[in-house]
């Protein structure tokens, strides 16, 4: 499903200039906004979702951010600068003096971000607040990101969602090192999860599940299933499911289409191109090569 956004809002004294310009990608949704503000509007916003709001081009005077969870508030001079907002903590504006706002929102699925670049997020900078601030470099990306809004017809989706991924990374300081850092499941926890895979293997077992039986999130658990093997978790789960249908071939005279049925594959065809591409030969030539 795709990634759905839920933020609430309560405005007073801001009028929306243009139809609303908004993008999906792959974990992140962008709104660009451009609206008239009365002297004395104020806002009250609360996100499911961490979001980021960029101020693009600025017409008014000065306005002032809260948040209540922190207690603390900022008032955000400079013609453009931006707010990071965690999930479910409720941001209050106030614009002292009116005028024009153009501004882009960025609401991010942390989860399906940490699954793309396939490392644990840090909970606690997901968790702090960052208001008024002002990065050149995010805010070259997010300038960049609003045009693709704009004008959504011109380059490929692949440019936008470069440009969000890039932005997000910067965002939450993300480094190569993290992830190298990771160590490999324990002895315990490979047999555990590897005595399950070969007991189930005929079935589609889920990241999730696996990911449950280590107490770790599914991301790290890939890593570290990874660094223990050598291999992913889901082509361990075809190699088990592979030697089971080898020791039908040699030890039964089933049909192809019985082992195909009986093992988990969607008929002989599937079963053929699995185990032509793992093996580098037909089941039958297999079957038959053995018994000679």
């Amino acid at each position: 499903m795709a990634f759905q956004p839920r933020m609430t809002s309560s405005i007073t004294g801001i009028t929306i200039l243009d139809d609303l310009r908004w993008r999906r990608w792959n974990g992140v949704v962008a709104d660009v906004w451009r609206v008239q503000c009365e002297a004395g509007a104020r806002g009250e916003y609360v996100s499911r979702d961490p979001r980021l709001f960029v101020v693009l081009e600025r017409k008014c005077g000065q306005a002032e951010l809260q948040l209540t969870a922190r207690g603390g508030s900022v008032c955000a001079c400079a013609p453009v600068h931006m707010s990071y907002v965690p999930a479910g903590m409720p941001l209050w504006s106030r614009v002292e003096r009116g005028g024009e706002l153009r501004h882009l929102d960025l609401h991010f699925d942390a989860d399906g971000l940490a699954r793309r670049l396939g490392e644990e997020l840090d909970h606690e900078r997901l968790a702090t607040p960052q208001l008024g601030f002002m990065d050149e470099r995010i805010h070259v990306l997010a300038r960049l990101i609003a045009e693709e809004c704009v004008q959504p017809d011109t380059r490929h989706d692949l440019y936008g969602d470069g440009l969000v991924m890039s932005l997000f990374i910067d965002l939450m300081k993300l480094g190569r090192s993290r992830s190298e850092r990771r160590s490999a499941l324990s002895q315990r926890q490979l047999r555990r999860v590897t005595s399950f895979i070969e007991d189930n293997c005929f079935r589609n077992i889920r990241l999730s599940e696996l990911a449950e039986m280590t107490e770790l999130s599914q991301s790290y658990f890939s890593h570290a299933f990874k660094a223990a093997t050598g291999m992913p978790p889901s082509q361990w789960h075809m190699q088990a499911r592979l030697r089971r249908v080898r020791q039908m071939l040699e030890e039964t005279d089933l049909a192809l289409t019985e082992i195909a049925v009986t093992t988990g594959f969607a008929d002989q065809a599937h079963l053929t191109r699995v185990f032509r591409r793992f093996c580098a030969i037909t089941p039958a030539a297999w079957r038959r090569a053995r018994r000679l």
